[in-house]
């Protein structure tokens, strides 16, 4: 019986020739090119003609268009990424039909990301050499980690960053990617700022803030960029690319060590509890919008998932609206208000706590109870401390507008008693 390996993507740095470098910038721009044309004609048949295009008929369309004088160009570069640009935009609208996403948006030359996939008929692999398309030499790839024993890449895909690196991504079979032995530790996670991570074991993980620490390099060369003439002048390109190398080195430190967290937390943990945060609308705060973005509370969560997806952990996420922060972990009682500054609190049972070391602990009992039964986990707001009560629901409109915490189950599968919904 074969075993199925997880893919993983290894991604490298590399240095290309001038004549590798002008083949890419090409290639890029032809795929940018062959998304837009494909994406206005898919626009186009459906606005004016009611009419569906599929992946299939764009690749005709693909065809044509090589065929035409304006498009001639198409032909110089290799047809396996321009087919790829054409996938990734019928993914797009897969998404987009399932509401996962937004309707796809044109390509621009400035701002969008530059890159190009080829698949295995487009590319050699051998002995640790990699040779595209179109390419006399193999690229001169800097190998700062060994990929897995007797690896062939099913897709690479080259990328370009606003900063001028070069990086090329490897998707490989990982046979060193296996499910974890079991254990029976679970932990709550409560997000903030102040600490970037908080535990519901009481350890409080310091922020780094990243992009503080550039924040005056990074205001000045601003500057710079800003007196410089506008258009695609020799210096004002620069002094752009200086300011992509401060915003490329901010980014690479927080990754690293959201990476660096996520495995730990997966590795000596089962079970996993988070907020789902509303990022989206909280950037909207003119306020925190700096502070929220640096802390990358988004990233944080695709890297948990995924690696706990590939060790066998399990990940719950409350729901939002979930008053970590104000209710008593000891008692259950639910304070009226929380305001920020208020770090210690006191409950009325006598018990201290620390608002984020609070806050972890009531999602992990959250958690707990979501993963046992789907329930709905939001306590009852009162005085008699009766928080957590376990009454049986009665009828199905008692539990209207109650959340489905991400388990599949409906609140009705618990004993849990409903409330309304409360603002954390």
């Amino acid at each position: 019986m074969s075993t199925v390996h997880v893919k993983r993507a290894f991604k490298y740095r590399f240095y290309p020739t001038p004549e590798q470098a002008a083949e890419l910038a090409r290639t890029f721009g032809c795929v940018r090119k062959v998304y837009n044309l494909a994406l206005a004609a898919r626009t186009e048949a459906w606005t004016l003609r009611q009419e569906r295009v599929n992946y299939n008929a764009t690749s005709v369309m693909l065809t044509a268009w090589k065929k035409t004088e304006d498009l001639a160009y198409l032909n110089e570069v290799s047809s396996v990424p321009l087919q790829q640009a054409l996938r990734h935009l019928q993914m797009a609208f897969t998404h987009f039909f399932a509401k996962r996403a937004r309707y796809p948006r044109f390509k621009s030359r400035k701002k969008s990301r530059r890159s190009a996939e080829y698949t295995t008929s487009a590319f050699r692999f051998r002995e640790g050499r990699l040779t595209l398309a179109k390419m006399a030499e193999p690229l001169d790839i800097v190998w700062s980690r060994p990929l897995p024993e007797d690896a062939q890449p099913s897709t690479v895909t080259v990328s370009q960053d606003a900063a001028g690196r070069w990086f090329v991504s490897l998707l490989v079979a990982d046979p060193a990617v296996l499910p974890l032995a079991a254990n029976q530790n679970a932990v709550g996670v409560d997000a903030g700022l102040e600490h970037l991570l908080t535990l519901s074991t009481g350890e409080k993980i310091a922020n780094p803030r990243h992009e503080r620490r550039d924040r005056e390099r990074l205001a000045k060369l601003q500057r710079e960029l800003s007196r410089k003439a506008r258009g695609e002048g020799t210096n004002r390109a620069k002094a752009r690319r200086r300011v992509a190398r401060i915003h490329a080195r901010i980014t690479d430190r927080r990754r690293d060590h959201l990476h660096k967290l996520t495995t730990r937390l997966v590795r000596e943990n089962q079970t996993i509890v988070i907020e789902d945060l509303a990022v989206r609308n909280m950037v909207k705060n003119r306020s925190l919008a700096r502070a929220i973005s640096d802390a990358a509370w988004s990233d944080f969560r695709g890297l948990l998932e995924y690696k706990a997806a590939w060790y066998g952990r399990e990940v719950i996420a409350v729901d939002r609206w979930f008053p970590s922060s104000k209710l008593c972990s000891e008692c259950g009682t639910v304070r009226d208000t929380m305001p920020l500054n208020l770090r210690i609190w006191t409950c009325g049972c006598g018990a201290s706590h620390d608002r984020d070391v609070n806050a972890a602990k009531n999602l992990l009992a959250a958690g707990r109870a979501v993963s046992a039964c789907g329930a709905g986990v939001r306590p009852q707001r009162e005085s008699s401390r009766t928080g957590r009560s376990a009454v049986k629901q009665e009828t199905h409109g008692a539990t209207r507008g109650l959340p489905r915490l991400q388990t599949g189950k409906d609140v009705n599968d618990c004993s849990l008693t409903s409330r309304p919904r409360l603002r954390r």
